[in-house]
């Protein structure tokens, strides 16, 4: 699995560590986390059993809507987003979209993206 403008990481920690640990990273920079989904939990409401898997969608509205006034249609990627999932080996990974990618994607400056970048850190 090789997504183009996806960065994938393996980590020690579970699903939940994972996220626990971002979202309480982000709350004390001040990003604001819009919603925390167990995408485990809700395919299991469908019938499917998969793995641990988690979503986490947050953002910085004064420093998103920067970048969405430049191009709304950035939109479509803000809010950041970060997921964390168990695979079959029993392994853990992080995906995130790769900011230069976003940066290529919508012809943000190098300004924009240096914005958009603080905004993961």
């Amino acid at each position: 699995m090789n997504p183009t403008g996806v960065i994938i990481r393996q980590t020690v920690h579970t699903v939940k560590e994972v996220i626990d640990r971002l979202e309480n990273a982000l709350k004390q920079k001040g990003i604001t986390i819009y919603a925390r989904i167990d995408q485990q939990a809700e395919a299991l409401k469908g019938g499917i059993n998969l793995p641990p898997l988690e979503f986490l969608l947050f953002g910085n509205p004064a420093k998103g809507g920067l970048i969405m006034e430049f191009n709304p249609a950035t939109a479509l990627d803000l809010p950041l987003k970060v997921i964390a999932w168990k695979n079959g080996e029993d392994k853990t990974w992080v995906a995130y979209n790769d900011p230069a990618f976003i940066q290529q994607r919508y012809s943000l400056t190098d300004q924009l993206t240096a914005v958009l970048i603080l905004a993961l850190l």
